[in-house]
Formats: C-alpha cells, structure tokens, sequence
C-alpha cells in the first residue's frame, strides 16, 4: 500500500475517533461505530495506532467484544433503535420529503435495526457463566 494511501486511512481514522469521542458526550453520535471504523482504518495504516485504539482502557472493550464475538451490548441496541425509530418518525413528520424517499429511508433504517439486533448482547462465556450462576 502507498504512503499516501496509508495517510488517508490515518486521517480518517483519527476522524472518527474524534467523532466517537463527540459521541461520549452527545448521546445522539454514536461512538461504538466510529471507533469500529477507526480501528479498521488504523489497522490499515498503523500498527501503532490500531493497538493503542484497540487497548484503550474506555474504548477497547467494547471493541475487544465486538471483534472476537460480534457483540452489541443491550443498552447500545436499544438506544440505536430507538433512535432510528425517532428519527424516522421526525423525518415522516417534518420532512417534505416524498413518500418513495421515506421509504428508501425506512428500509436502510430497517436493515441498520435488524443488523443490530440480530447480533448477540453478550459474550459465549459470559451467558455460560450466567447460566450456571
């Protein structure tokens, strides 16, 4: 891969974990997502950086989980539906939109919503561990 390339994903990775970041304060960004995306540009463009993103003490878990399970923890699929489902409401309400593009919109929501869901909220091992509690 080009240096040049390398300093693209770089950038653009330094980009969403600036917006993950925004994310912690603002509960209407997400952050899961964007560190997901940074840590796959970093992967591509820094050893260095993926590691540290990957290792963070607040980050890293959620990422850990995410890679070696494909976990989406509970409380983050019910506040992305949810906000997709608000969203989409605002958008019927206060969009001039036409029907055709509410619909194209409600359909991605519904794959975004279904692709949440339909991953695990927990880890193999921890819903082993709960089962024998």
């Amino acid at each position: 891969m080009s240096n040049a390339l390398k300093t693209v994903y770089c950038g653009l990775g330094w980009l969403f974990v600036a917006l993950g970041v925004i994310g912690v304060a603002l509960p209407v960004v997400p952050t899961t997502p964007f560190m997901l995306l940074a840590l796959w540009m970093f992967s591509k463009s820094s050893r260095r950086f993926h590691d540290w993103l990957f290792n963070h003490k607040l980050f890293g878990g959620p990422l850990q989980k995410w890679q070696e399970h494909r976990v989406i923890p509970l409380p983050v699929k019910l506040c992305s539906t949810s906000m997709m489902a608000l969203s989409f409401i605002i958008m019927v309400m206060f969009s001039p939109m036409s029907w055709w593009s509410h619909a194209l919109v409600g359909l991605v929501m519904l794959y975004g919503a279904w692709f949440v869901l339909s991953k695990p909220s927990r880890a193999p091992a921890q819903v082993a561990q709960e089962g024998v509690s």
